[in-house]
Parts: C-alpha cells; sequence; structure tokens
C-alpha cells in the first residue's frame, strides 16, 4: 500500500478536522480545561451570554497566575467557532443562541483526558468483553442450525453449571481491584457516547442539506428524492445513520431494559468495591441512564424537525424557487466563465450596484430594554408644604448672589468718615458680610466708579465657617459717592 495516500489524508485533516486544530491551537491547554469544564459535563449546551461570562471569570483567574490571555471571552468564542470546535444554534425556547461543542472537540477533550489521567489498556475485563462479543457475532452469524444449536447448548450447559455452584453456596466474586476496573472499562465507553451523539447530529445535519442540494440540481419537475418525499419516505431515518440511531433509540426506550439498567447501576452503586473508586466516577455511573436518555431524546427531535421541514419544503414547492434561483446562478457564473478571456474580472464596467448598509451583527451583541431597569427601587414619599420664611428665603438670595446695594452703602459710609478710601479702608469701616463675595463685589464698583492707583494692598474678611481670611487686590480709591455722576479713572 503507497503512502501517498494516508499523508494525503493527514494534511487533509490538519487543514479541516476540528479536534487536530484545538490540539494545535495557540492555547490549546486553555482552551481544552475552558470548555471542558463548562460544556463537557452534563450541560452540553449553554447560551451565549452566559458562556461568555462565566468564561471571562475563568480569564480572570488564568491571568493573575500568569496566564498570557489578552482578548476577551466573546473574541475567543469566535476564534474557536471559526475553527469549528464550537458550533453555534439558535435555541428552540430562547432568542438567544447557544454554543455547544463540536464531534472533533469532543475527541480532542477525550484525547487530553486520557493523557493526563492514562487508564490500562490491556485489561482482563477488557479481554472478556472482545472474547464476549466475537463468540455472540459468531453465534448469530452462523446460517448453520446444528452448529448454532450446538453452540446454545453449551451456552445453556455453561450456565446450568454455573447456577449449581451457586445454589451450592460457590460464589465467585471478583476482587474489589478487578471490580473497579470493569466499572472503568465501563465509563470508558460511556465517555464515548457524546462525540458520537455529535456525530449522528452532524451526519443527520449533512444528509438534510445533501437531499435539499438534490432536490434544487435536479432537473425537471420529478425526480427520486422528491419521488420518495411525496410518497411518505422519512428519507433521514431510513439512511444509515438514521436506522442506527433509531435501534440504539428503541433500545434505550424499552420499558423492561430501562428498569433492568437501572436496577443493575443501583446494585453496583451498593457494592463494597465502590469505596475503591473516585466520586466523579460514581456521580458519572448515577448519571449514565438519565444522561443517554435527555441526549438521545434531542438527537431525536433533532431528526424529526428535519424530516418535517423537508416534507413541508417539497409541499410548499419553496424548492422551486430555489431552483429557479440556483439556475440564474448557474447561468450566471457560466456567463461570466465564457466572457473571462476577453474581460478582465478587475476591468470597470458601467454597472452600478446598490449594496445594502444594513450592519450585521451577531443576535448575542444585542442587549434588549428592559423597563424594569428604570423602575424607583423606593416608593415615592410626599411631604407636606411647610411655611416659608421669609427671612430664610433673603439668606438664600443673599448666599448666592453678591448684596451689591450694601456694598454701595458700605462705600459711601467709608466716604462720610474719610473724604477718599480705597477697598482696604472700606472693609475696616465697614467688614465683609458674606466672605469673598463683597470683595469681589467692591472690586466690581472698584472698576466702575473709582480711580486705579499703583501697586496692591491687602484685604482681609472672614469665611462662612468664621475662619479669618487675607487676600491681595489692586489699589483702587474711592472720591465721590457712588450714585453721583461718573468717576473719570485716570492714570495718576
Amino acid at each position: 500500500m503507497s503512502i501517498l495516500r494516508p499523508a494525503l489524508e493527514a494534511s487533509r485533516l490538519q487543514e479541516s478536522d476540528p479536534a487536530w486544530a484545538m490540539l494545535r491551537a495557540r492555547n490549546a491547554p486553555v482552551a481544552i480545561s475552558i470548555l471542558d469544564k463548562h460544556l463537557g459535563g452534563e450541560a452540553r449546551r449553554v447560551a451565549a451570554p452566559v458562556l461568555f461570562e462565566r468564561i471571562e471569570d475563568d480569564l480572570e483567574e488564568l491571568r493573575s497566575h500568569g496566564f498570557e490571555l489578552p482578548q476577551t471571552a466573546q473574541q475567543y468564542c469566535a476564534e474557536w467557532r471559526s475553527s469549528g470546535i464550537l458550533i453555534r444554534r439558535a435555541a428552540e425556547d430562547a432568542r438567544e443562541e447557544t454554543l455547544e461543542l463540536s464531534q472533533g472537540a469532543l475527541t480532542a477533550i477525550r484525547f487530553a483526558s486520557q493523557l493526563s489521567a492514562p487508564r490500562a489498556s490491556v485489561t482482563e475485563s477488557r479481554l472478556a468483553t472482545v472474547i464476549e462479543r466475537l463468540r455472540a457475532l459468531a453465534r448469530d452469524t452462523d446460517p448453520d442450525i446444528s452448529s448454532r444449536l450446538a453452540g446454545l447448548q453449551a451456552e445453556r450447559a455453561r450456565l446450568d453449571a454455573q447456577i449449581e455452584r451457586v445454589a451450592a453456596g460457590d460464589v465467585d466474586i471478583p476482587a474489589p481491584e478487578h471490580a473497579a476496573e470493569r466499572l472503568r472499562d465501563v465509563l470508558a465507553l460511556v465517555d464515548e457516547v457524546p462525540a458520537d451523539f455529535a456525530r449522528v447530529r452532524s451526519d443527520f445535519e449533512r444528509l438534510n442539506r445533501d437531499l435539499r442540494e438534490k432536490l434544487i440540481d435536479q432537473e425537471g419537475s420529478r425526480g427520486a428524492v422528491l419521488d420518495d418525499i411525496f410518497l411518505g419516505v422519512d428519507l433521514l431515518a431510513s439512511s444509515d445513520a438514521g436506522r442506527s440511531f433509531t435501534g440504539f433509540y428503541s433500545l434505550l426506550l424499552d420499558p423492561e431494559r430501562g428498569i433492568e439498567f437501572e436496577e443493575s447501576i443501583q446494585d453496583v452503586l451498593g457494592r463494597d468495591f465502590m469505596d475503591t473508586v473516585t466520586v466523579q466516577q460514581a456521580k458519572s455511573l448515577r448519571r449514565i441512564l438519565p444522561t443517554l436518555q435527555d441526549r438521545s431524546s434531542e438527537i431525536h427531535g433533532v431528526m424529526t424537525a428535519f424530516s418535517r421541514s423537508l416534507r413541508r419544503f417539497v409541499q410548499s414547492q419553496e424548492f422551486l424557487e430555489d431552483r429557479v434561483i440556483n439556475h440564474e446562478l448557474r447561468s450566471a457564473l457560466r456567463l461570466a466563465l465564457d466572457i473571462s478571456e476577453s474581460v478582465k474580472p478587475y476591468a470597470k464596467t458601467a454597472l452600478a450596484l446598490n449594496l445594502s448598509s444594513a450592519p450585521l451583527d451577531s443576535v448575542a451583541a444585542l442587549s434588549l430594554h428592559n423597563p424594569g431597569d428604570f423602575e424607583a427601587s423606593e416608593h415615592v414619599v410626599t411631604h407636606d408644604p411647610e411655611p416659608v420664611d421669609i427671612e430664610q428665603l433673603r439668606e438664600l438670595a443673599r448666599a448666592s448672589d453678591v448684596d451689591m446695594e450694601e456694598l454701595r452703602g458700605s462705600v459711601n459710609a467709608a466716604l462720610a468718615a474719610l473724604s477718599a478710601a480705597t477697598i482696604a479702608e472700606v472693609l475696616a469701616v465697614r467688614p465683609a458680610t458674606q466672605g469673598v463675595a463683597s470683595v469681589v463685589g467692591l472690586l466690581v464698583l472698584a472698576d466702575e466708579h473709582a480711580s486705579p492707583l499703583i501697586g496692591r494692598e491687602d484685604v482681609v474678611w472672614e469665611s462662612s465657617s468664621g475662619t479669618a481670611r487675607r487676600g491681595t487686590v489692586g489699589r483702587y480709591l474711592f472720591t465721590e459717592p457712588i450714585g453721583a455722576r461718573p468717576v473719570r479713572r485716570t492714570a495718576p
């Protein structure tokens, strides 16, 4: 056998398989740990906003311990989604998008877990399982009636001998380590089930897409797929993947088998050797049947929904519209190929296309308006109005505005005592009642009614808290009472 074919197949998988992409990613350890924590357990599908918030908390913790993770949780999820590690789906019972692991991602996570906690690959229980399955396969596929009867009689003789030994009290109980080994082999098989479910769902999605493409590509009014659908044939259920899953689903939902399965699990949980297994292994054993039932019901719902939508796609004649669009696109591509030899793809033409400017964004990036965010957290308390004190209103007015009338009176009072007065002398006669506001008001009056002098002078006042304050202002000289003819200010 030539080495070329497997080498080319491995090269193709390296470029396209999500498992390979996840293992060779730059932050593969972080991706495997985070995604296994949030999507590898019982919760296989999580709403995108919830997953972003949980991953962001994990990223903060990892950054604090030296991991270099510059992107946000949403950016990492977008990168994993484009690599095929995550699958985005629309939730059936909510408006949010959901994210789940692909079949390749589950394979990569299981491979990494086997590296961190390897199990013994050559075990007695595994060899016994192989021998038993081969014996059953050889017996069930044997067309010779005589040899088949001989095999069944030998099996009955073996069971009869075992019954006699048990009735005589000869019970062969495996050692705790051997029983725990057999339990781990069972759980190893169960660990492969999620990846199998993901693979089955991918097969259904691909089959549904292929059937729709065949309906669109078929020439003429009727075709093999169209005839089968009109005859009521469920093409998804009759496919290889559909038949295999239907058999699994029917066996799982069999009441007698389900009761026997549940009783076996409860019996195993009560055995003494369970003290030698981990808590996680005991929890996995307890959750085998509910997990299988939930996941298989989900896959069965997907298969049913695809079958109904395919039948509705045909009965509503929507495929005819898609067939027309497909024909027009193929015609345009064929015409473009024909003229590509004479007209270059980058050649300018007179054709103008009005492109849509509608922005495209993810549904998870939208935030809904919540009227509850604007509701008052407490009840509104109504207070009865109290009588208004006119003196308090005057004090408030004085505190919010400079009393210029009072300052004019202060200047005139200083001029009555002195023939001329500066701002400091005015404040010496009548102190500032409004603190620094009175000083500012005197500067305004000085600019309008006083003569400027050379130099500066110190002024003092008291703040509202009674603290003495000092400042320096320009020198102005008041010589006439304010209210008389304006003073002509000239430089001395």
